[in-house]
C-alpha cells in the first residue's frame, strides 16, 4: 500500500464513521478533485478523527496530494481537509495523538 495511501483530517468528529467513509469516497473519486479509483477507506474515529484512503494507483494519491484545497461539503457546511502522505506504519505517537 506504500505510495497509494493518504491520510485525511478535518472532517467532523460527530459524523458516524460509515457516513464519513461514504462522504470521503465520493469526494476522492471525483476527477475534479484529482481523484480516481479507491481500493479502501478506513476511518479512525476519535476526538480528531482521520481517514486512511488507499487508491488503486499511486499516481492518483500523488495527484490528490498536489491539490491544495480539498473541501468536504456536508449540507451547507464546508470542511477544509488536511491531506498528507501516509507512512506505511504508524509510530506510537501518531496512534495516540487523536485521543
Amino acid at each position: 500500500m506504500a505510495g497509494r495511501t493518504v491520510r485525511v483530517q478535518g472532517f467532523p468528529a460527530e459524523l458516524p464513521p460509515d457516513r464519513a467513509a461514504d462522504k470521503l469516497t465520493i469526494h476522492f473519486l471525483r476527477s475534479r478533485n484529482g481523484g480516481g479509483d479507491i481500493a479502501n477507506v478506513r476511518v479512525l474515529p476519535g476526538s480528531l478523527p482521520c481517514a486512511l484512503i488507499t487508491f488503486e494507483a499511486p499516481e492518483v494519491a500523488q495527484r490528490i496530494l498536489k491539490v491544495k484545497n480539498h473541501v468536504l461539503a456536508i449540507g451547507k457546511t464546508q470542511y477544509p481537509l488536511e491531506v498528507t502522505p501516509h507512512a506505511s506504519e504508524l509510530s506510537p505517537n501518531e496512534v495516540l495523538r487523536g485521543r
